[in-house]
């Protein structure tokens, strides 16, 4: 017995067989002999008004993750906001598009998932939200909050850059373990928080608990801003790392006590998972743009011990202050992305008015004048088709620059 013990003491826990054909034993890194999760079969086994009413889960949501979320898909509260978004997806009353909802699923299967990204709601405007927190598809050009989290890349790594164009696509990270994941998963067009505590919460807490119960080589944490810190709130840091931040919203900055640009989550995560997973383990951030250096074809890696002291997986992180009220009826945010939006939507639009304002006297003789512009936004909220706005959006901006250079050349007059 105790030549068996010692063989089994020896052997590492990823090594290990399953003892018994478990869930926990099909997901570990080491490879199984247990078949893939049967969607076919689980269906054919639900109750008819069941199998109706998770159809979009059947039919898109990855086997990796059917497996370990099968039994909350038959919770009566997410089978009640089935029923609710059967009626939005029907009266298009609901982005991202049905077949986007588990997008972050296909691209990052459960078993391959090292890093969550956590996020609030879908993009509500149109042709934005995709399924991936965070992420745009073309030709949306990226928001204001991930273009700041280009920004924190760059600081960490000064080979990265943004994809070209301005646009915000980030299944590349997907595909090599990060799991973009929203508390929500679908909204209504216009209408930020419009799906919350109808039932989407429960489920991808459940996700998130899952993935830190059975990864258990190790996950990386990123989260940013309040609602996403109390999301990993209960999540184990002697397993998994947990970082955290002010959200990276440019409204956020001003208050924050560390800049996001700062935080150097990006190299903390890479070095992290190297420790446990070896030279396999870091993600390439640098894959958003084909054009840039791949971050790992050489072994020679960005050196954490740079002139600004970085933090350690074992630093607390710096707590996250409440923004000041804004005068002029503002909305007042708590560090929430919804609310963070709409204040970055306000002041997009104020800058728009004063753009037009600027440009109104070139109109004179021409008769009235032209309808305004769309202005870039998280939303895309304008008056014309998105496209148009998106593909114009280089020229708006241009010339956005061009009457801030010369208000400011006549102040110094």
């Amino acid at each position: 017995m105790s030549a068996k013990r010692k063989a089994t003491d020896t052997a590492s826990g990823t090594d290990k067989k399953p003892k018994s054909a478990t869930i926990t034993g099909f997901f570990s890194t080491a490879a199984s002999s247990k078949a893939p999760f049967d969607k076919a079969a689980w269906a054919a086994k639900l109750k008819p008004e069941q199998r109706e009413l998770l159809k979009l889960e059947i039919d898109t949501l990855d086997a990796s993750w059917l497996a370990v979320l099968k039994d909350a898909l038959l919770e009566p509260s997410f089978l009640k906001l089935k029923a609710f978004l059967k009626d939005e997806f029907k009266n298009n009353r609901a982005y991202p598009p049905a077949g986007d909802v588990y997008s972050w699923s296909r691209h990052t299967p459960f078993d391959k998932v090292k890093v969550v990204i956590l996020g609030q709601d879908p993009y509500h405007g149109p042709k934005q939200a995709h399924g991936l927190s965070f992420s745009v598809k073309p030709p949306t050009i990226a928001p204001p909050s991930l273009r700041n989290i280009f920004g924190c890349l760059e600081n960490d790594y000064p080979s990265f850059r943004p994809p070209e164009g301005k646009l915000g696509l980030l299944t590349p990270w997907a595909e090599r373990g990060v799991l973009m994941l929203n508390t929500c998963l679908t909204v209504q067009p216009g209408k930020p928080n419009s799906h919350a505590n109808k039932g989407w919460e429960q489920f991808t807490q459940k996700a998130i608990e899952l993935v830190a119960l059975k990864r258990t080589r190790g996950v990386v944490f990123m989260a940013w801003g309040k609602p996403a810190q109390g999301r990993v709130a209960k999540i184990n840091s002697g397993s998994h790392l947990v970082l955290q931040s002010c959200h990276p919203s440019p409204l956020a900055q001003p208050t924050a006590p560390v800049k996001f640009k700062d935080v150097r989550h990006f190299i903390l995560a890479n070095e992290w998972l190297e420790k446990k997973y070896g030279e396999e383990g870091p993600i390439d951030w640098n894959s958003v743009n084909p054009k840039n250096t791949p971050l790992f074809k050489s072994k020679t890696q960005p050196s954490s011990s740079a002139s600004a002291k970085p933090a350690t997986a074992a630093q607390a992180p710096a707590p996250v202050q409440k923004p000041v009220k804004k005068a002029n009826n503002e909305p007042n945010f708590d560090d929430d992305e919804e609310a963070l939006r709409e204040a970055e939507a306000l002041e997009e639009k104020r800058e728009a008015n004063e753009e037009k304002k600027e440009e109104a006297p070139k109109a004179k003789g021409k008769g009235k004048a032209k309808k305004e512009e769309p202005v870039e936004n998280e939303y895309g909220e304008d008056d014309i088709d998105w496209d148009e706005a998106a593909l114009r959006s280089d020229q708006i901006e241009e010339e956005a620059i061009q009457a801030r250079q010369t208000r400011s050349s006549r102040g110094k007059k």
